[in-house]
């Protein structure tokens, strides 16, 4: 324990790189006859270095950093495949339009005719059939 204190730890990015390492070794494992099965096991020797070297650094407040920047991307490219499977989940009872004017996605209730439905962000009107 005395060993790990002042140190960084294990973190999100540190899991990220641990799984990319097993990916790319299991990677190399079924190509071990191609030239891409050696870039693969480079790869995921690479992965596992910069994991450790993370883990068990001093400077914490740059491997923070890190964490934080590698945190915003995930947070990106998965927020884009939340927002659809949460409209997926809600297709019966909702229909979704996009505002005219600043491309804003409205929701609606189902079977009640035509409505007119007003955007929150701009004051947009306009009438949809839901």
């Amino acid at each position: 324990m005395k060993f790990m204190a002042g140190r960084n730890g294990t973190d999100q990015l540190c899991r990220f790189l641990s799984f990319a390492s097993l990916f790319f070794l299991l990677l190399a494992t079924f190509a071990a006859s191609s030239p891409f099965g050696a870039s693969a096991l480079v790869l995921a020797a690479a992965c596992l270095f910069y994991c450790w070297f993370r883990a068990l650094s001093k400077n914490t407040y740059r491997r923070s950093q890190e964490n934080a920047a590698y945190l915003r991307l995930q947070n990106r490219v998965l927020g884009r495949f939340r927002g659809f499977f949460g409209r997926m989940k809600q297709r019966k009872d909702y229909r979704f339009y996009r505002c005219p004017s600043c491309k804003a996605r409205l929701r609606v209730p189902k079977g009640k005719g035509k409505v007119s439905v007003t955007c929150r962000g701009c004051g947009a009107k306009f009438i949809k059939k839901s």
